[in-house]
């Protein structure tokens, strides 16, 4: 009955700090933003089945921000991919940010678009593979 219950808490542990887990996006802030606040919901990358990436659009600071996260389990197995990030008001991204190769979570540059209708936008793009890609809900 211990061990059943010592095993219990360390799936739970594990869990809790991704390891067997999804790995939920735990962002705190913009770069150079500090009181950023999520607006609208959650979009999600998926390979096949499986959820690889969370987008998520902030804003604070008078500016929108975009965000994506690559997930524990799916960063697990595999690499050489670069994560783009961009605020998408119509026309094209803007503050568009592609990160550095594996780099696991990236933001975009802020916007000054909080007047306008916008969503985030994300990627994934594999080097020498395929690009998944997906767009958060539009918010005015």
């Amino acid at each position: 009955m211990l061990t059943a219950k010592l095993l219990g808490i360390a799936a739970a542990a594990a869990l809790a700090m991704g390891g067997l887990g999804a790995g939920v996006a735990q962002a705190e802030s913009a770069p150079g933003c500090s009181s950023t606040v999520q607006i609208g919901s959650t979009a999600y990358i998926k390979d096949g089945g499986e959820t690889a990436a969370s987008v998520k659009q902030f804003k604070g600071c008078g500016q929108n921000w975009a965000y994506i996260y690559m997930w524990t389990a799916y960063l697990a197995h595999h690499s050489n991919f670069y994560l783009t990030a961009a605020v998408d008001a119509g026309a094209e991204g803007l503050g568009f940010v592609r990160g550095n190769k594996n780099q696991r979570e990236v933001w975009s540059y802020g916007t000054n678009t909080l007047t306008m209708c916008t969503r985030a936008a994300g990627d994934i793009t594999f080097v020498n593979g395929p690009m998944l890609y997906t767009e958060t809900d539009t918010r005015c």
